[in-house]
């Protein structure tokens, strides 16, 4: 019987997704608890890899097992046995063809910046704080050069693995909410530290540094120097994961997530 599963969790206290000899990772966290609810070894696949310090408010994984456990046991189970900082959301189970990661086709994250000069408390952590003043409408004026299949290069890690760097961004904007600035991108994939570096290089034009036109000029220049810093880990959320209808899904993409909400 193979299940999907919805997580949230807070990157700060793991070092990443992806299991590794240091420790503690989301999925060690993850495979640990669900063998001991199954009593059964379960190695679980997720729609993708966060890394260290980077949230999630709906991870999506799918696993295998033959334990006769239903929905609701499974949710209640595995949040019993699941260190403080994640949480199962949903379960489901799904046809044998579902894959976490190959179904998908579309996903989202969100970067949130925390614009004011005194450092945040509450949201320590979930948020990348900048001082300085920001212009949200000229960040939002830049993103939309973004939009589209384009080779992302410039935006690309030294370190990403992927066989090429075309993408296609389907939908990018940047609003302010309050003392809040909230990036939404979403992506048939996206590269290794795509987001941070397109937040890093908005930063500058929200800063009047550059022009709304920069991040034009750094896309067509095919080249990661040309572009801004990488941003913080801190601001980044993984967010949705869209899949065809036909698998029965949540399709929701939550609120605004931080304790403290912006009116």
């Amino acid at each position: 019987m193979r299940l999907a599963a919805g997580l949230e969790y807070d990157g700060s206290r793991f070092l990443g997704w992806q299991v590794q000899a240091q420790q503690p990772t989301v999925q060690s966290s993850v495979e640990q608890a669900l063998s001991r609810i199954a009593n059964h070894p379960v190695k679980v696949t997720a729609s993708g890899r966060t890394d260290t310090g980077v949230h999630a408010l709906e991870q999506v994984i799918h696993f295998d097992s033959d334990a006769a456990r239903s929905e609701r046991q499974w949710i209640l189970g595995l949040n019993s046995n699941l260190p403080e900082g994640i949480s199962v959301l949903w379960m489901r189970q799904v046809d044998d063809e579902f894959h976490a990661r190959f179904s998908a086709y579309s996903r989202r994250y969100r970067y949130v910046i925390l614009n004011r000069q005194v450092r945040p408390a509450l949201d320590q952590g979930r948020v990348t704080w900048v001082r300085q003043p920001l212009d949200a409408e000229r960040m939002n004026q830049g993103a939309q050069h973004l939009v589209g299949e384009h080779d992302f290069t410039s935006f690309r890690a030294s370190a990403c693995q992927a066989r090429h760097p075309v993408r296609e961004i389907r939908e990018i904007s940047v609003r302010r909410q309050g003392d809040y600035l909230v990036m939404d991108v979403a992506a048939n994939a996206f590269l290794y530290h795509m987001v941070r570096n397109i937040a890093g290089s908005l930063l500058e034009v929200g800063k009047g540094e550059q022009g709304p036109d920069w991040m034009a000029e750094i896309l067509a220049a095919r080249d990661r120097d040309q572009a801004g810093v990488t941003a913080p880990p801190d601001g980044l959320y993984f967010a949705k994961v869209r899949y065809p209808d036909h698998f029965g899904l949540p399709g929701r993409l939550r609120p605004f997530p931080f304790s403290v909400t912006p009116s």
